[in-house]
C-alpha cells in the first residue's frame, strides 16, 4: 500500500517558494493562487501541523507581497486569458464564466471583455474558430449539413454563443462566405 504521505511544509519560506514555482508554470489570478496555497494549508491542518487560520494568514501575506512586487496582476491576467480563450473559439459568456471561476473580480472581467471588443475580437470570430475546430456548419461535408444543422446550432448554443451568431455560422454556405459575412459586419 505504501507509506502515508507526509504533510506539506507550510513555513513562510516554503509557501513562498511554492507560490513562485506555481507562477513560473502558470499565469494566475491572486484568488486562484490563494486557493492553490490553501490546499497545502488544508492538507497540513488535517495532519495537525498547523492551524488553518495561521496558514490562511501566511497565504494572505504571501499573496499581498506578490501583488506588491507585481508578480500577481489580476487585470493583466484577465486580459491575457480573455484573448487566449477568444482565440481558442470561446464565447464572451464562456470567457466571463472562466475568469469568474478563477477568482477574477467583475470589474476586471468587464474590462477584459471590453478590451476584446476594442481589438475587434467578436463573438462571431470566436464562433467561426469554434465551428472550424469542431467541423460544424460550413466546415462539415455538404451531404451531412442538413441532417446535422440542429445539432450544430445546439453545440454553438452550449458553448455560449447567441442564437443569431450560431445561425449565421451554421447557415453559411462556405467558410469563405462566412468570412466575407464577418468582415462585412455580420451580427
Amino acid at each position: 500500500m505504501g507509506r502515508p504521505r507526509q504533510p506539506p511544509n507550510v513555513t513562510q519560506a516554503a509557501l513562498e517558494t511554492a507560490a513562485l514555482f506555481y507562477l513560473e508554470r502558470y499565469a494566475s489570478s491572486a484568488e486562484n493562487l490563494r486557493r492553490v496555497l490553501m490546499r497545502r494549508i488544508d492538507r497540513a491542518a488535517r495532519a495537525g501541523t498547523i492551524e488553518r487560520s495561521d496558514g490562511a494568514a501566511r497565504v494572505d501575506a504571501i499573496v499581498e507581497r506578490l501583488r506588491a512586487r507585481r508578480l500577481l496582476d489580476d487585470k493583466a491576467y484577465a486580459e491575457g486569458r480573455a484573448r487566449s480563450l477568444s482565440r481558442a473559439g470561446r464565447s464572451r459568456a464562456s470567457i466571463a464564466r472562466n475568469l469568474a471561476a478563477k477568482g477574477v473580480g467583475r470589474d476586471f472581467v468587464a474590462a477584459a471583455l471590453e478590451g476584446l471588443a476594442e481589438t475587434g475580437e467578436t463573438d462571431l470570430a470566436a464562433a467561426m474558430r469554434f465551428a472550424r475546430k469542431r467541423r460544424l456548419g460550413p466546415y462539415r461535408t455538404p451531404k451531412e449539413r442538413a441532417a446535422r444543422r440542429d445539432r450544430d446550432l445546439a453545440a454553438l448554443g452550449r458553448a455560449g454563443f447567441a442564437y443569431d451568431v450560431a445561425r449565421l455560422v451554421v447557415d453559411a454556405e462556405t467558410p469563405e462566405a462566412l468570412a466575407a459575412s464577418a468582415s462585412a459586419g455580420g451580427v
